[in-house]
């Protein structure tokens, strides 16, 4: 064997611990989170090509860091849900890194945005609008669809109800109508309930009224209205009742003039109503000119 044959291929260098220092101090301040730091020089050879690489990895690494703080801010403080990393000069676990991010932000954003929608949409009255719960769905991301879900679902319910109720008796005079209050439960329950206790009241009135008005119809001037109001339908009420009363004792002194004139001849009788005007007092006073 020849001494030229005996030579390596690369030629073999010997580096000094002044030449390792840039990169051992470079090292220790990426250990300490600071990523911001370069190997700044290093000798011709292999440790100028390891200080390349290394901060070929610095460089991507910040990277990632910045990416991750721009969409912190923009996302956190501006509120722009849209926004995702932007991938590096990586591939590898660089570019799954990024994606990972990205995937766990969709999986987070998503939830909100959707039912940010469907909150607005039952802002504006619209309440057809629910969160699609997919598989994919679980945990407190599937626990907040199903409560928003619900919720869309009471409102839904109260408000069909309701509406069907003021059809029934606004609309279509049919009294008595009653909200269905199966399926609801604390504060959507209560407001039923009034809407029902409201119906059940003002039907009782109206109806009460309505027997009374009818009875004097036909001649029967014995009913008065005694369904408790308050209210304007209490003076009503009492409208009401003084008509009858009125009608009554019209009615009463006629007959007992008629009865004096007509059946016992007793001339001169005369009607006497206190307490009534305008027509009443007017048909009073023609049938006292009658039996005058």
């Amino acid at each position: 064997m020849t001494t030229a044959d005996a030579m390596p291929d690369v030629e073999e260098r010997r580096y000094s611990e002044s030449d390792l220092q840039p990169i051992l101090q470079t090292l220790i301040t990426w250990r300490d989170g600071d990523f911001r730091r370069r190997v700044p020089h290093a000798p011709p050879g292999i440790l100028s090509e390891i200080r390349l690489l290394l901060n070929e990895v610095a460089d991507r690494r910040e990277h990632l860091a910045n990416e991750l703080h721009r969409v912190r801010r923009e996302v956190v403080r501006e509120g722009r849900f849209g926004e995702r990393l932007t991938p590096g000069p990586g591939v590898g676990s660089w570019t799954e890194s990024v994606d990972s991010v990205n995937a766990l932000i969709d999986a987070l954003v998503g939830p909100v945005t959707g039912a940010a929608d469907v909150i607005d949409a039952v802002a504006k009255g619209d309440l057809s609008r629910r969160i699609d719960l997919d598989r994919g769905s679980r945990g407190e991301v599937r626990r907040l669809g199903k409560a928003i879900n619900g919720m869309v679902d009471q409102l839904s319910l109260f408000t069909s109800e309701v509406t069907r109720v003021a059809r029934e008796v606004g609309t279509e005079g049919r009294l008595g109508g009653r909200a269905n209050v199966r399926g609801m439960s604390g504060s959507w329950r209560d407001l039923t309930e009034a809407v029902n206790t409201m119906s059940s009241r003002v039907s009782a009135q109206v109806r009460d009224i309505a027997a009374v008005t009818t009875a004097v119809a036909k001649g029967d001037l014995s009913r008065k209205v005694t369904v408790d109001a308050v209210g304007e339908m209490f003076e009503l009420k009492n409208t009401v009742n003084t008509m009858v009363d009125q009608l009554s004792a019209f009615a009463e002194e006629v007959t007992r003039v008629a009865r004096e004139v007509g059946t016992e001849g007793q001339l001169g009788g005369q009607a006497q109503v206190r307490g009534v005007s305008g027509v009443w007092k007017d048909l009073t006073d023609n049938v006292n000119v009658m039996a005058g």
